[in-house]
């Protein structure tokens, strides 16, 4: 339909079917409305016509009377308006036989004459009645008829009947403002029941996009309610992928607990036996489970995190989690005397598992009071994603510490690179936070501190 090609792909149903709806019904009635108007006029222009007809045939009447004296006088057609000068109704009787002039008129015409319709010359037969419209004497458009009749002896008369359209035109004038108020009106009430309807319909649609908005921030846990029969398929399937989804994330938490149990035990033993032979295939052998173990440990983290980010509902409280975290920090670095200072709003939500948030945020703060001299600073806000389509956390953690030079922060954020081996540590905690945020769709960066020192910026979902 092309008055639907305008419609952007991503507007709602509802607009979609307001816009649907409002633009039939207009359509809808403008084409009643021309009907109407078309019909109204076709019958006013036949009654008028008629009107007229009637004169005629009453002044044919009159002028068939044999006998000059039974024959009425001018303005006895019942019309007052005949006898009013430039009134607009004429009637006028012009013998053909003769003269050709106007034997008989009436006094509207005030002496002038009505035109003639019929071609003198053309064969003209009596009794035919010819109709159209013509300019009158006053300048005015008349609808004008006329009739040729024969009398025998008293000779050869041409009738005429002719009245302005004014009033014909002024009724269908009065009809169409009418018919355009009413229909106005119809419009309006038809656009307000439509985007009631619209409204009361899709009520269902939106009570179950409610119920999955509640699931995905963590306040429920399946979908709840009487959905219509059309609807109630969908809501049941839904809660059998939400059910199916943690199964398959429970069985693959089981199943890297398990794995993760399975290789300690021949690590631990291979340790214990390198650690018996001094020489140096030995420490080969204790360097390289090292690393195993590393490896191991650090794609097991890869694999819960990874399942834990395809759990639908898991919602954590940032401000907690992050006054929690720095509460533990400031004892673990208490003999440095750091203090660590938390910015954050109360309302904002990550949507997520608590336990990954926390590592994120804990290897942070970790590698921040590795090198801040007495002070770190944590802050969180609510942004914007680039196209402004989604609502993102964000949490910058600067310390006042030394600092890192751009060239080395994309090598600190490999995993397993160490650029100091004077602080503890494997080298894989800023890849761990990279990783993590990464799955959840985030990102993290470095930039340089207004403290001095180092900026972590990590950016992940909101709710």
């Amino acid at each position: 339909m092309p008055f639907l090609a305008g419609l952007n792909k991503d507007q709602s149903i509802a607009t979609r079917l307001f816009i649907t709806a409002a633009a039939w019904s207009t359509i809808l009635l403008l084409v009643a409305g021309i009907f109407l108007v078309t019909l109204y006029r076709r019958n006013t222009e036949k009654s008028f016509d008629d009107r007229l007809s009637v004169y005629l045939r009453s002044l044919v009447a009159d002028m068939a009377v044999g006998n000059e004296e039974q024959r009425n006088e001018p303005g006895q057609l019942g019309d007052p308006q005949f006898d009013l000068a430039q009134s607009g109704w004429y009637w006028q009787v012009t013998r053909l036989d003769s003269s050709e002039t106007p034997v008989r008129q009436s006094l509207s015409l005030s002496g002038a004459t009505l035109p003639r319709l019929s071609d003198p010359d053309s064969d003209n037969a009596p009794g035919s009645v010819h109709a159209s419209y013509v300019q009158g004497p006053d300048g005015r458009r008349l609808r004008l008829f006329e009739r040729i009749i024969d009398i025998g002896a008293s000779g050869t008369f041409l009738i005429q009947v002719a009245a302005s359209t004014e009033e014909a035109e002024d009724q269908i004038w009065r009809f169409k403002l009418t018919l355009i108020a009413t229909f106005t009106m119809l419009s309006l009430a038809l656009v307000g029941t439509t985007a009631l309807q619209v409204r009361f319909g899709l009520q269902p649609l939106r009570k179950l996009q409610s119920e999955v908005a509640s699931i995905r921030k963590g306040e429920g846990e399946r979908i709840e309610g009487q959905f219509p029969h059309d609807l109630a398929p969908l809501a049941d399937e839904l809660n059998l992928l939400i059910s199916s989804n943690r199964e398959v994330v429970e069985r693959a938490r089981t199943q890297v607990g398990n794995l993760a149990h399975a290789l300690k035990t021949p690590l631990s033993v291979i340790v214990n036996e390198a650690d018996r032979e001094q020489t140096e295939f030995g420490s080969k052998v204790r360097e390289q489970t090292t690393i195993m173990r590393d490896q191991v440990t650090f794609y097991l983290d890869r694999a819960r995190a990874a399942a834990r980010m395809r759990v639908v509902g898991s919602v954590v409280d940032v401000d907690a989690s992050l006054d929690s975290l720095l509460r533990t920090f400031e004892k673990i670095y208490f003999e440095r005397h750091l203090d660590f200072e938390l910015n954050s709003p109360a309302d904002l939500r990550f949507r997520g598992e608590k336990q990954d948030f926390e590592e994120m945020a804990g290897n942070l703060l970790d590698n921040a009071g590795k090198w801040a001299k007495s002070h770190v600073l944590v802050e969180a806000k609510r942004v914007t994603s680039a196209g402004g389509t989604f609502g993102l956390i964000e949490i910058t953690i600067d310390d006042d510490g030394p600092g890192l030079p751009p060239n080395q922060r994309a090598e600190a954020l490999a995993r397993g690179q160490r650029l100091d081996e004077t602080k503890p540590g494997s080298g894989l905690g800023l890849n761990i936070v990279v990783d993590l945020a990464s799955g959840y769709g985030g990102t993290l960066s470095l930039e340089d501190s207004p403290l001095g020192g180092l900026r972590a910026r990590l950016r992940l979902p909101a709710v």
